[in-house]
């Protein structure tokens, strides 16, 4: 005669079976698991798995830098461009991020040069920080500032009020850069090309002319919507209309 489980033991099974689930669906497991996939070379297969951590809505510079490196892998010019842009607005000094890059800009067809972003000649120094580290440097600037200001009142010492001056430019400086640095994460328009050969129209309409094409890998500058086309510019005020299936936002 067979012997039916308790309803206690059913229910400490599949506990343990959804505990199990779960474990292995952790974006840790996941992003292991797409590591170990491009390692072997099965890059179709790390490509879903990162695009899934991307789906649960995880994000992080090394992420978009693992997909661009897939995506380049499968020949994706775009795409890895794209994915290479969004990783070095958080590792801008990576070397194998910026050597990459690199290379796979000067394998792209279109010889324009890539948008600056705002106040770029101006700040350029900060196209070399990321926005994190742009505001841990105004903190540690701040502190210092308020720190020596405080000392200042009860110390009143020449030594104290040169110091001060220093300081107090040192915060102008950081604050300004870390207001300009917000504003250029915040209002980024650039946009890749994903489309191996994207027609930009005079019109947002399949049916108006075509001024001229541009090819994957690309960035333009975006300008306006109007429903499923994007106005875009590239050198100078050569503008067109482009389908919005045909770029990928930087700022994602």
């Amino acid at each position: 005669m067979k012997r039916c489980l308790k309803p206690s033991i059913i229910i400490l099974l599949c506990f343990i079976c959804f505990s199990g689930a779960v474990y292995a669906s952790t974006p840790q497991e996941i992003f292991f698991q797409a590591n170990q996939a491009y390692k072997n070379g099965n890059y179709s297969e790390a490509l879903r798995l990162y695009s899934e951590l991307s789906k649960q809505g995880q994000s992080s510079p090394h992420l978009s830098y693992n997909l661009g490196n897939t995506y380049f892998r499968l020949g994706d010019t775009g795409n890895a461009i794209m994915h290479y842009e969004r990783a070095r607005i958080f590792m801008p000094r990576d070397a194998n991020l910026n050597f990459n890059l690199g290379y796979v800009r000067d394998r792209i067809r279109d010889a324009i040069e890539p948008p600056s972003q705002p106040f770029g000649t101006i700040f350029f120094w900060l196209d070399s920080f990321s926005p994190d580290e742009i505001f841990i440097i105004f903190s540690i600037i701040n502190f210092l500032f308020f720190s020596v200001l405080i000392l200042r009142m009860f110390m009143n010492k020449e030594w104290t009020f040169i110091v001060l001056i220093i300081f107090l430019v040192a915060w102008l400086g950081a604050g300004v850069s870390f207001g300009v640095k917000y504003y250029q994460v915040a209002s980024d328009n650039r946009a890749a090309i994903l489309a191996p050969e994207a027609p930009v129209l005079a019109g947002p309409d399949s049916k108006d002319t075509e001024l001229f094409k541009l090819h994957a890998g690309a960035i333009v500058k975006t300008e306006k919507k109007e429903g499923s086309w994007s106005l875009i510019k590239i050198q100078g005020d050569k503008r067109g209309w482009i389908p919005d299936s045909s770029i990928g936002m930087i700022k994602g």
